[in-house]
């Protein structure tokens, strides 16, 4: 008896802190979006931070990323051309192949990267600064370090989330062009890419698509910064807050991806 009492009170605990460690996410979103929404937020420093988190999270790795972009959407749209060929079901491949790769795979696969890359990068980042102790010593020579340090990288990183996504889709839509209307005798004109692109990405689809990637450029910087910010203050702890961010993160991801296929599809 005395062996499951210490069990359910093991489990109340590590229930009663991971709800704990969400309610502190949902209060440091909330006060980012109250900041990032305020006009006074901007200044010349604020904006130079902006900048620079723009040019290292998107800009820097802007080449390397179409590239990798192209190869992706390049295998996954000869699959699907390829299979739905095969089975006599082309007329529908081009379809597929949008609705598949650009208003689903392409957007997760995008915040997807810049989670492992940036994501990562800002919770170390946070957490080693609250560990030293800099974010309270901004506070004491009177710099909010929530204006000065943390409200640009969530702008910079969600622009970023934005405008890596938008590179992903024009690239994909230009090669599905080139390899379905160009390089395959499918009977497809260029005049059906035209009508198929505006069926499928007409005004809803793209509301819900570019607000599933706001959310997703929100949460890839937010829930870093915020389980950073709630790092004990010692040295071991910033690996064990990265690992917890991520995961949060990638539920979250989910979450969201989950939420836009309701929309959608139900």
């Amino acid at each position: 008896m005395s062996t499951l009492h210490a069990w359910l009170t093991l489990r109340g605990q590590g229930f009663s802190e991971r709800l704990n460690a969400w309610v502190r996410v949902f209060r440091f979103a909330v006060a980012a979006l109250i900041g990032v929404l305020s006009p006074s937020t901007y200044n010349k420093a604020t904006r130079l931070i902006v900048q620079k988190q723009i040019y290292f999270t998107a800009w820097q790795i802007l080449p390397g990323f179409a590239a990798f972009s192209a190869l992706f959407s390049f295998l996954i749209i000869e699959i699907v051309g390829s299979t739905a060929r095969k089975y006599g079901l082309y007329e529908y491949a081009l379809e597929l192949i949008v609705r598949i790769l650009v208003l689903e795979i392409l957007p997760m696969v995008t915040v997807l990267f810049i989670a492992l890359r940036t994501g990562a990068a800002m919770n170390t980042e946070v957490a080693l600064m609250k560990i030293q102790n800099e974010l309270d010593a901004l506070q004491r020579i009177g710099i909010d370090p929530m204006r000065l340090e943390l409200l640009p990288r969530v702008v910079g990183g969600t622009v970023s989330v934005l405008a890596l996504t938008a590179v992903n889709i024009v690239v994909a839509l230009w090669l599905t062009h080139l390899l379905i209307i160009d390089f395959h005798p499918w009977t497809l004109t260029h005049g059906d890419y035209t009508r198929m692109i505006g069926k499928v990405l007409d005004m809803p689809a793209l509301l819900v698509l570019w607000a599933k990637t706001l959310a997703f450029g929100f949460a890839v910087t937010v829930i870093p910064i915020s389980e950073g910010l709630n790092t004990p203050q010692k040295l071991f702890h910033a690996p064990i807050a990265v690992l917890r961010g991520m995961v949060r993160l990638f539920f979250s991801l989910m979450v969201i991806e989950a939420a836009a296929l309701a929309i959608v599809y139900v």
